[in-house]
């Protein structure tokens, strides 16, 4: 199908006039996004679901959009107003209580890692991994926890492994001979996805805590 006779698609069986083919065309450079009647109509023309076009889901949008539910039934079930919980969604900016972020993860399913994102929290947790990697301050392990609900013990660990592994690439770039201005890329690399290194490393430790199973 051209952009063409989907734009037509969407015209005739889902009442969206305005909808041309340089609407469709923008949506699938990923210049623009389809709103949530248009990525509707645009699945019912595609004969597929509104999660299979969103792809792996990353915003409280997506999410949503990918368990096939109406920001109606995310809002009641979370017990948000439906306008404030729509105010979240748009601006990405998640402000439910832990009762309510606990309720929204069971209803969308979403993981630790997930929850963590969708709630907006990602940026403090890196800024607290990155303070904690890059100094021989005491861990903020509580501040942490306020972050990510694990234990705190867990916790404590994955951010020595960091620690550890952070100064590891520290003392392979100062002892690297001629040094050179790459000397520093693992370091800048390992600290610009912190966030992804401290996921997988409280997953090995979780894993090995378990016996391997």
């Amino acid at each position: 199908m051209g952009p063409e006779h989907v734009a037509y698609g969407m015209r005739v069986s889902y009442g969206l006039p305005y909808v041309t083919p340089d609407h469709v065309i923008a949506w699938e450079r990923g210049i623009t996004s389809p709103g949530n009647s248009e990525l509707t109509a645009l699945a019912g023309v595609l004969w597929c679901s509104p999660g299979e076009l969103v792809g792996r889901p990353r915003t409280l949008r997506e999410h949503r959009l990918a368990r096939g539910l109406a920001p109606e039934d995310v809002a009641r079930a979370v017990g948000l107003e439906l306008l404030a919980y729509l105010r979240m969604e748009e601006t990405d900016a998640w402000r439910g209580t832990d009762r309510q972020s606990a309720a929204l993860a069971d209803l969308l399913g979403l993981s630790l890692p997930d929850l963590v994102t969708v709630t907006g929290r990602d940026r403090k947790l890196a800024e607290l991994l990155r303070n904690a990697v890059t100094t021989r301050r005491q861990a903020p392990v509580r501040s942490l926890a306020k972050v990510v609900p694990l234990d705190r013990r867990l916790l404590a660990g994955v951010l020595q492994q960091l620690h550890q592994d952070y100064h590891g690439r520290m003392a392979a770039a100062v002892g690297r001979r001629g040094g050179g201005s790459g000397s520093g890329d693992a370091c800048r690399d390992f600290l610009d996805r912190i966030v992804e290194h401290f996921w997988t490393t409280v997953t090995t430790l979780t894993t090995a805590r378990n016996g391997g199973g």
